[in-house]
């Protein structure tokens, strides 16, 4: 009796343990995906671009591969490099994050800049120019899950860096969970946006009640307007967490934190100006300015980009050779 009531002990103890620790990963999890949030909005606003031209049913079957490949990357790929680099070289953890937060930054800044001085995006014309439509829904999503590649790296990144210290399969499951949480939320949330303009449209043409047909029409009306506020938060998002990356990380390394500690204080003095809402005015203040700088490093990095990583990298792939 005695033994049953010690192995039912252990057994106790050991569930308060595996409660404790799902407790973590979940608290870990959320603090991660929140760190993550902007590179998020951004993943969730450029996929619905990928099926923009197809047909109504191509568009969530397209979706669904997209989000596989997502996974694929996140949880295959990306995992596996991000645990390694966190047990045998966690000292590149920050260069990397600050890598991709500039390349954040180039991202945004180039949005503004094409928003400014519109001009024709040659490389993703030519890349999805297939010559056979045949091959386009394929074209478009390989060229998808490329840009999620990418945007998966910078997301798996500050999700570990923002881990508390545990034990290896802690932050492995965490890292797990943030993978297929994140792409749970953004390819639902394209999946709902991409079909709202045909259940505006559906509405339209066979609501029974004046109400419904006029809020189906405002749907298709709308949708147009919502993605390009979508596209414009995206882009300030990136600017905002691409620019804070970057100047935390020069401060973390003591390589120049005159820019962090310089909008630290800016932001503290705007906060104690208006003490009733002190919290929102400095976080405003401190994205704001994080944004603005993000946005100049962007647009200083963009012919560095164009005029020699650009020619290098098609030096090396040989793709200069397959244009016109």
């Amino acid at each position: 009796m005695s033994g049953l009531l010690a192995l039912l002990d252990d057994v106790a103890a050991i569930s308060k343990v595996a409660a404790a620790s799902v407790d973590d990963i979940a608290g870990a999890a959320a603090k991660a995906g929140a760190k993550a949030a902007g590179v998020v909005i951004d993943d969730a606003a450029v996929t619905p671009k990928y099926v923009h031209g197809f047909s109504a049913e191509r568009e969530l079957p397209i979706i669904w591969r997209i989000a596989l490949g997502s996974v694929r990357n996140k949880l295959v790929i990306l995992l596996p490099a991000a645990m390694l680099l966190n047990e045998f070289l966690p000292q590149a953890i920050t260069p990397l994050l600050m890598l991709g937060g500039a390349y954040l930054c180039f991202e945004g800044a180039e949005k503004v800049f094409h928003l400014l001085f519109p001009h024709a995006e040659h490389g993703v014309e030519e890349d999805f120019d297939t010559k056979d439509p045949g091959h386009l829904e394929e074209a478009k999503i390989a060229g998808a899950i490329k840009t999620d590649f990418i945007l998966s790296a910078e997301i798996m990144t500050i999700a570990l860096a923002a881990i508390p210290d545990s034990t290896l399969v802690t932050e492995a499951v965490t890292l797990a969970v943030v993978g297929i949480g994140i792409t749970v939320g953004v390819y639902g949330a394209v999946g709902l946006i991409v079909k709202m303009d045909d259940l505006g449209l559906f509405m339209a043409r066979r609501g029974r009640l004046g109400l419904t047909r006029a809020f189906g029409r405002g749907l298709v009306k709308g949708m147009p307007k919502f993605m390009a506020v979508l596209s414009a938060v995206g882009t300030a998002a990136m600017l905002w967490v691409g620019g804070s990356i970057v100047l935390h990380g020069l401060e973390a390394t003591h390589l120049w934190p005159w820019p962090y500690e310089t909008i630290h204080h800016i932001a503290e003095a705007a906060a104690h100006a208006v003490p009733q809402a002190a919290g929102a005015v400095q976080w405003g203040v401190t994205a704001a300015l994080d944004g603005l700088a993000g946005l100049a490093l962007g647009l200083a990095l963009i012919p560095v980009a164009t005029r020699v990583i650009g020619p290098l990298w098609i030096a090396v792939t040989g793709k200069a050779k397959a244009a016109p």
